[in-house]
């Protein structure tokens, strides 16, 4: 029995586990996947996030656990994790990046992103819009549901986009302070998305070269692997976590589809 802790992306919230969480539970884990504070919020709300006060949200839960966590992030939840371990590595059996932000001390996430020498098809549509002085931002639904969950059955896709929120300006644009005598001691994991169209496989995979893993497992389908693919996203958490702990180089499974 494993405690899995999941940490969502911009704009989305702890809802979008649901499948998943479900999947692990029948397996007899434990999954929490709370809000991040802030998320949906009004302007001065959004405005007080940071970066350090998320990773210190996650970091006071996975202390209150009854063992270290299997803690797993989401696109921007990756940094969000990231800031936790260099926290609370003590609490954190291992990271687990689902097609998320990986990035070494001193990066962050809209800098990664502004290095690409090819704009994402997400990047490129113009679907984002900022709130206020830079407090916030927001997405066009429509967008949503063409880029985040390309591989999703229609329903999903009406219901996901339609849940999304106001989402902090600041975190993604914060540079990330991380030591390899805390951060750099928790085994880190990879699930990339052969089909993502918001952190394409190639830029997930040159974070998985910079930042080099325990283990990689590849999942054909978007960005939203918890609606699109939450069984495949399931096992791979569940290989994950029988391995969790063990030294190892990087592994590519068979895509799971």
């Amino acid at each position: 029995m494993a405690f899995f802790l999941f940490v969502h992306g911009a704009w989305h919230s702890g809802w979008c586990f649901a499948k998943v969480a479900d999947a692990l539970r029948r397996e007899g884990h434990h999954v929490l996947a709370p809000d991040l504070p802030g998320i949906g919020g009004e302007e001065a709300e959004l405005a007080a996030v940071t970066l350090e006060g998320w990773g210190r949200f996650v970091a006071s839960l996975v202390r209150v656990q009854p063992e270290p966590v299997i803690l797993c992030g989401h696109s921007r939840g990756g940094v969000v994790i990231s800031t936790a371990a260099e926290i609370a590595p003590e609490a954190i059996r291992a990271l687990v990046y689902i097609a998320a932000f990986m990035l070494p001390d001193g990066d962050s996430a809209s800098s990664f992103k502004a290095r690409q020498p090819v704009q994402s098809p997400f990047s490129r549509a113009n679907a984002i819009s900022v709130i206020g002085e830079k407090a916030g931002t927001r997405v066009d639904p429509l967008a949503a549901a063409e880029f985040f969950y390309n591989c999703c059955a229609p329903e999903d896709r009406l219901l996901a986009a339609g849940r999304l929120m106001a989402d902090p300006f600041q975190p993604s644009r914060t540079r990330l302070r991380l030591s390899e005598g805390r951060f750099g001691t928790v085994p880190r994991f990879y699930v990339e998305c052969t089909e993502d169209r918001v952190i394409p496989l190639s830029e997930q995979r040159l974070m998985q070269e910079s930042l080099p893993v325990e283990a990689v497992e590849t999942l054909y389908c978007d960005h939203s692997p918890f609606l699109s693919n939450a069984e495949g996203l399931a096992g791979a958490l569940l290989r994950i976590e029988r391995r969790a702990g063990r030294s190892g180089g990087i592994v590519r499974p068979p895509v799971e589809k």
